[in-house]
């Protein structure tokens, strides 16, 4: 009894360890030999894997409705959903000197947001609000799209994602007038653990003229329009 008691507190324990989510930087956490491999190298290699997890799960492999399963998802992860890994998918910047001299916010409301969370490797689904304040340049709206997909085609978390957005656009724009704000759910939340689909998560990021009360509440009352 007290063995079984023991047991039930060790699993207890490991399953809040697991659901822990562990920050590290703003940067994705890649190793150095990261890209060594091709992408059809990597498919066949995750392939491999993915049948062996759904063997190891009991799953007949040789049912025509589950063979081919490995191989779709070997290439989801490659070349959709993690693409943002690889910088060879970074989108280009166009840039636009500022000739009109337009100095007030732009703001790009309920950008889409498919994302994957990196502890469970569930989706994280919502919606991005980008805003800047232009200098020197101004930027192709559908660039600010571009970026907020491509650093959300990875493993993520929430926070590392408003914060990768933002940077890029302050390097991209030459500015610090920039504001990210994200609204999502997080399916490691739904679809698991407490189950509890009601609740989303906002993350925001602030800089420049957006840390000025005025700017901050010009940008809440534009994008609640």
């Amino acid at each position: 009894m007290k063995r079984a008691l023991l047991k039930v507190e060790e699993d207890s324990i490991l399953d809040s360890l697991l659901d822990d989510h562990v920050h590290t930087g703003v940067e994705t956490p890649l190793r150095k030999d990261a890209f060594e491999l091709s992408d059809r190298e990597k498919i066949t290699e995750i392939a491999h894997h993915v049948h062996a997890i759904m063997h190891t799960l009991g799953l007949e492999m040789s049912d025509e409705s589950l063979r081919d399963t490995p191989m779709r998802v070997a290439k989801m992860y490659v070349t959709e959903v993690f693409k943002g890994l690889n910088p060879a998918n970074k989108p280009s910047i166009s840039l636009f000197t500022n000739n009109y001299k337009y100095s007030q916010i732009l703001l790009e409301r309920n950008i889409k947001l498919y994302s994957y969370c990196e502890h469970h490797l569930v989706p994280i689904i919502g919606k991005v609000h980008i805003a800047y304040i232009p200098d020197k340049y101004v930027i192709g709206l559908s660039k600010l799209n571009r970026i907020a997909q491509y650093y959300a085609k990875r493993p993520q978390v929430q926070e590392r994602l408003t914060e990768q957005i933002a940077d890029e656009l302050k390097k991209a724009l030459q500015t610090e007038h920039v504001a990210v704000i994200i609204e999502a759910d997080h399916l490691c939340v739904a679809s698991r653990g407490v189950e509890d689909t009601h609740s989303d998560t906002v993350t925001a990021h602030y800089s420049g003229k957006f840390n000025n009360e005025q700017t901050r509440n010009e940008l809440m009352t534009l994008l609640h329009k």
